[in-house]
């Protein structure tokens, strides 16, 4: 199998990941990525920092987001912005304000665990939001872990990743939903800066084929350009499903190894998906050069 030369979905320490936006593009660039999206959560705070390391490294940096949403399907749907106007005010007070969303569902889930006896560490907590960075729950479970780290040795749990799918997802005892914003309300604000809003990882928050057929086409009449396809854990009959649909929909058709860290358990490689000898439809989000 050829790895695509395209990755159009990573992270950096602005959002969830462990690199700086500098050495994100450095490491993509080792990886022989040419074509590379920054895609932070709900910021764009990386984003002049990977452009300028992108010309370094002589690589395309498209400029990009990746907005959480809910959904009556359920929540965490990630709507991908690409090609925006990083610097557009009325995107940055978007951002701010789901920003603040993010951080008190944190703050929710952060009581949940201390109702559970396992308070988390505070201080790189504090600190991301002292900086108005993004919270997550990849920062709470790793919180978390620090501060019980050894109780949690003998569960298994020691382990951030670990720990976010044995508490902080749907079902689990410390789990909370988002409240804003739509599908369609990140829609809408990804046009309004210009961008192209894909849907991201259908298959990484739906399971039923079903369930995402009908939510591909009622977010195509919301106004969404295009669907990652191309997953790292999206198996072929998940990327044929989706290639298939957005053809009928008139949809573009992207992918990634959604890159977080070398040594995140689930995501730590650029270029490590699978086009199962399919042909993207990256449309505008291509360079034109």
């Amino acid at each position: 199998m050829t790895a695509p030369t395209f990755d159009l979905q990573c992270h950096s320490t602005c959002s969830d990941g462990a690199l700086e936006p500098a050495d994100v593009v450095a490491a993509a660039a080792t990886a022989g990525v040419k074509l590379l999206a920054l895609t932070d959560h709900d910021t764009v705070d990386g984003v002049d920092e990977a452009l300028a390391a992108a010309r370094e490294h002589e690589i395309e940096l498209v400029t990009a987001v990746e907005l959480s949403t809910v959904d009556d399907l359920g929540e965490d749907f990630h709507v991908l912005g690409y090609g925006i106007d990083h610097h557009d005010a009325a995107l940055a007070e978007c951002l701010t304000r789901w920003r603040a969303d993010r951080a008190a569902r944190i703050e929710r889930m952060a009581v949940l665990l201390c109702d559970l006896g396992l308070e988390p560490d505070r201080a790189e907590l504090d600190a991301r939001l002292k900086a108005g960075r993004p919270l997550g729950r990849p920062h709470l479970a790793a919180a978390a872990v620090l501060a019980h780290g050894e109780r949690l040795e003998a569960a298994g749990l020691a382990e951030p990743s670990a720990f976010l799918e044995a508490y902080l997802v749907p079902g689990c005892p410390a789990y909370c939903r988002r409240e804003t914003p739509t599908v369609p309300e990140a829609i809408d604000a990804i046009h309004a800066a210009s961008g192209v809003a894909v849907w991201a990882h259908p298959f990484f928050d739906l399971w039923q084929p079903s369930e995402v057929r009908e939510a591909l086409t009622r977010f195509k009449e919301a106004g969404l350009d295009g669907v990652e396809a191309f997953y790292a854990t999206h198996d072929r009959e998940q990327t044929l499903l989706l290639t298939r649909e957005a053809e009928k929909l008139g949809l573009l058709t992207t992918g990634s190894a959604d890159f977080h860290s070398p040594t995140h358990r689930h995501f730590s490689r650029f270029r490590a998906f699978d086009l199962y000898g399919l042909e993207p439809n990256l449309g505008p989000i291509a360079p034109t050069r």
